[in-house]
């Protein structure tokens, strides 16, 4: 028997900013509100499935230097440069880190600044 994530947890200063704009990126839904300050939002079909919810709470503590784990995302249904414009259109913003100018990957960063990667699309497991 293993273990599978179930749900990330995120700390930010405006979940519902946050709540939206992720949303927004991974067409995931609000599932639910379990106190002041703190929206899980998740996949369409709810909990439980393979993919892990995400819960943001406040935290009004600044960011302090780059996050120690980081999303990677990977468009379902379009090229990458197509799925760039339009993470960029819902409020991303492109990072630099110091990744190579070749990168197959785009650095972005949510409305607070959280890092994530734009992938090319997989098309098989690693």
């Amino acid at each position: 028997m293993a273990c599978r994530i179930s749900e990330l947890v995120l700390k930010c200063r405006d979940p519902e900013v946050l709540a939206r704009f992720w949303c927004e990126v991974l067409d995931f839904v609000e599932l639910d509100r379990e106190a002041e300050g703190c929206i899980e939002i998740g996949p369409r079909e709810g909990f439980g499935g393979p993919q892990p919810t995400i819960f943001l709470i406040r935290n009004d503590e600044p960011k302090n230097g780059p996050a120690r784990l980081h999303i990677d995302v990977n468009a379902t249904d379009r090229d990458q440069d197509a799925e760039l414009e339009r993470l960029l259109a819902a409020g991303a913003k492109l990072v630099d880190i110091g990744q190579p100018a070749d990168a197959s990957w785009h650095v972005l960063a949510d409305p607070e600044g959280n890092e994530f990667c734009l992938l090319r699309r997989r098309l098989s497991p690693l």
